[in-house]
């Protein structure tokens, strides 16, 4: 898998301590978060929050990222 550079502004500010903070790298995230294509945002986020440990700063801004990027695809 290629290795992605993520910029920092916005959701993606907090990626650099997301990786430092859980040890993944935020395609990771990314991935888990695309397991449950039917869960709302704050859904998605309680996910990550009670199945993986995650702060809710650091799931709110993965789930941010996430459904931005689903957004700008499908136009």
């Amino acid at each position: 898998m290629e290795e992605r550079s993520w910029p920092a502004k916005g959701p993606a500010s907090y990626f650099p301590s997301i990786e430092r903070t859980y040890g993944q790298p935020i395609q990771h995230w990314l991935d888990v978060i695309a397991e449950h294509p039917e869960d709302a945002h704050g859904q998605a986020v309680a996910r990550l929050k009670s199945d993986h440990g995650l702060g809710h700063g650091h799931a709110n801004a993965l789930v941010a990222w996430y459904r931005a990027e689903q957004r700008a695809g499908e136009q």
